[in-house]
Parts: structure tokens; sequence; C-alpha cells
């Protein structure tokens, strides 16, 4: 009889595996470009939004900024009978703490969530960040309208609430606007601290910085290729965990980079006119962005962001110069494009969400062996698991097998030496886990 089942379970999910869900192409129609298109617009009327300015105005800088966000936030959960709980989360950042901070300022961000009905203490993460900045990063008065930097995704967070909010989860997402990111990465140094302290469970962040612009400086147009960053391992691993990645592999296989390739997936699965670009970097060169606090503190995060950078309108007072208007300004917003990353993110906080967890351990065996052995954890709420595994040269996971609600499996005739393999978990809806690396050996 347990064999019958087994195999019942294995049909199931074979066949919900093999469907794609109609509410994530629901979920990507509902993303409206137009409302997207007033909060950038809204955000850049604020004049500035440097963390050091003005906070008692009502019409002008970060303060005023910060409530309008707060009050969406607040309309959202009113239209879904309360289904957010919306709240200020502040730290103090004091003069002198780095060449950026020229007064005493108290970093706050604006942070909406979405409990979960089975998990409600793990969470997947959209954040936006809610400053601005001229060409001194210093200079918190003049006009610095921050539109694509980073109102759009401002924006895209907020819109992504609204959306996802008209549906339940098992697990909870939470739609933050991160303060200070100019200023020294301050609001996800807060965020991240404050979840530890609450011992969050936190499945990743998707940091969206730059999603409006299609025009590239190099003269590219492009409104389709967006890009995902991601740091190959934790910078948290072990001496243990490092000396152990010579020999078994895993240079490229830490858990951002697994959420980077479910980014991936998802969005060559339900999104296929997109061109998700994933880069093996954690940031551009050199440069950072708000998920980076998080994998400081061994979370998984990537940042999603346009392709194509114009620099012109990056972090520059607004002037013109030999015919050119530099100055991040709303005209340079491409909102169409906005809108499908908004979607891009959408979806995979859906599908995420919708998931079971992902197997805590994951042991592979088959040295010197015909095939490849597994065995993992337990993972309840997934009705299967599936193996995945890819060439060492590969980006992404090109292979993959579902196999039943079992804990071990052999892959026969797969050699282990010539692939890497990992393991994600399958909910009762088809939606998965991000794939797991082993992290044991087994004879």
């Amino acid at each position: 009889m347990k064999n019958i089942v087994s195999l019942l379970v294995l049909y199931c999910a074979t066949i919900l595996n093999a469907q794609t869900d109609q509410r994530i192409y629901d979920i990507i129609d509902a993303v409206s470009e137009d409302r997207i298109k007033v909060d950038v617009k809204t955000l850049a009327d604020f004049g500035t939004r440097h963390t050091l300015s003005d906070t008692l105005s009502q019409t002008r800088g970060i303060g005023a900024a910060r409530r309008w966000i707060k009050s969406e936030f607040d309309k959202t959960s009113k239209d879904c009978n309360g289904c957010l709980e919306v709240f200020y989360q502040k730290d103090l950042v004091k003069e002198g703490t780095n060449a950026r901070i020229v007064h005493d300022v108290e970093v706050v961000n604006v942070v909406a969530i979405q409990r979960g009905t089975k998990y409600p203490n793990r969470y997947i993460i959209m954040s936006g960040d809610i400053d601005s900045r001229v060409s001194d990063p210093a200079d918190f008065t003049s006009n610095s309208p921050g539109a694509n930097d980073n109102a759009t995704g401002m924006a895209g967070t907020m819109e992504a609430a609204r959306v996802l909010s008209k549906y339940k989860f098992e697990n909870s997402i939470i739609y933050v606007g991160l303060s200070g990111e100019e200023q020294g990465l301050f609001g996800g140094q807060g965020l991240a601290a404050f979840a530890k302290a609450k011992e969050w469970e936190i499945i990743g962040i998707l940091n969206n910085d730059m999603i409006g612009n299609i025009t590239g400086v190099d003269g590219v147009i492009d409104n389709r290729t967006f890009r995902i960053f991601s740091e190959p391992v934790p910078p948290t691993e072990t001496e243990k965990e490092r000396r152990a990645r010579r020999f078994y592999g895993g240079e490229v296989d830490g858990i951002s980079r697994q959420l980077a390739r479910y980014i991936h997936k998802t969005v060559k699965t339900y999104m296929p006119e997109m061109n998700p670009m994933m880069v093996y970097r954690l940031d551009r060169f050199g440069r950072g962005g708000h998920h980076r606090p998080f994998n400081d503190a061994g979370y998984a995060g990537i940042r999603i962001m346009e392709a194509h950078e114009n620099y012109t309108q990056q972090h520059q007072d607004i002037r013109t110069e030999n015919g050119i208007n530099y100055g991040d300004t709303f005209e340079h917003v491409n909102f169409p494009y906005a809108a499908k990353l908004t979607a891009v993110n959408a979806i995979n906080l859906a599908s995420i969400a919708w998931s079971p967890p992902a197997p805590k351990s994951v042991s592979i065996g088959g040295i010197v062996q015909p095939s490849a052995k597994f065995k993992w954890s337990a993972v309840e709420g997934a009705i299967a698991y599936k193996i995945y595994w890819r060439d060492t040269t590969s980006p992404t996971w090109d292979n993959a097998r579902l196999v039943g609600n079992v804990t071990e499996f052999t892959l026969d005739g797969i050699v282990i030496d010539n692939f890497f393999f990992g393991i994600a978990a399958v909910g009762k809806d088809g939606h998965e886990s991000p794939v797991v690396f082993p992290n044991s050996i087994f004879r």
C-alpha cells in the first residue's frame, strides 16, 4: 500500500511539474505600468530624498517620502483586510561614521510584512531604496529626484505588494524601502541586524536598484535584458567549508548563486520574452548594493537591475554640459521596462512563497562508482523532490529528475566526477524550493 501511495504522489507531482501555474501569468498581467509611473513621479517630486535631508517638511525630503511610502503600504493593507504589517525600522547613525555622514541621522526603513499561512517566520524579501543623491554624496539640499536610482526600485516594490496582497502564501513576503544606501548601505545593515535579533529565517532578498533605464551610455537600447548579480559563496563560510570546496567543487554554488539560478529559471519559464543575464559577481565592478549587508550576515541575496546603465543620469547634479542633460530625472525612465522587471520580482516572490522549504542537509556519494547517490533531509510540505545536475562549466541547472517523496535516490549511469548536483523540494502546486548544493559526503 505504501508503494502505491508513493507512486500516486509521484504521478501527481509529475503532472504538476509539467504544468505552469496560471496564477503566475495572472500576476504578470496584474502589474500596472501606470501605477509605477505615478509612484516614480511622486517620489521624484519630493525634490530630494537624500538620507540626511529634511524630515519635517510634508512635501520635500526623505521624511515626507518615507511617510508617503508607508501610507501607500497602509492603503494596500486596508484593501486586503489588513494583510500587511506595516512599520518603521530605525537605527541611529552618528556623525563621522564615514565621510558621507556629516551629521547624526536616523536611518529609517519602511517595512511591510505579508505573513505566510504555514511558515510565518520564513521570509522572502523584495527591496527598493528610498534615498537619492547628486554628485557630492554629502550634499543633502540640492535637487536630487532619483527617478531611476532608485524611485523605480521603490515603486516596483510597492507595486509588487499591491499585486501579491491579493493572494495567500505559505511563506511570508517582506516588501521594504531601505534608506541610507548612498551613504554606506546603512538601511540594509540595520534590517539584516534586526532580522538576526528577531531570529527570522530569511530565504533570500531580491534587491532592486535601478530597473527603469533601457538606453545605455554606450548607445545600446535594450528593453528585454536585465542583470542578476550574485556572489559565488557566502563570506560567512567556515575554513572547513572552504577546504572542502577545493576537492568537491561548489565555487559557484553558494546560496546567493542558487537564488540567481532560481530567478533565471522562473523567468525563462513564465516570461520567455525576457533575457535574464546572470552576472557572476557580487555587484557591478567595485560597487555595492543593498543586498550586500544581507550577504555579509550569511543570507542569500541578489541584485536585479537594468542591463545598460547611463552614467550621465546617475549620481549627477542636474545640469547641461556640451549638449548633454545630466541628472536622474523622470523623463529618462522607461516605464514598460520597469513594469517588466517588477513582474520578474513578483513571480519569483510568489513562486518561492508558494514552495516548501529547501532540504537543510543534502549528502552525495558515489565516489569511484558508476552512479551518483543522494540522501537528504525530509521537508514538511514536500510531496516530491527533484534532483538537478549540470556540466561543471554550465551556469544553469540543465538536467533534472523528479523523484517521489523519498529521502534517498541513486542516479544510475551518472558519474559523480563529471557533473555538479543539487536537490530541490517540490510542493503540491509544483512550485520548488531553491536548489541545495550537497553539504556533506557519504561513501
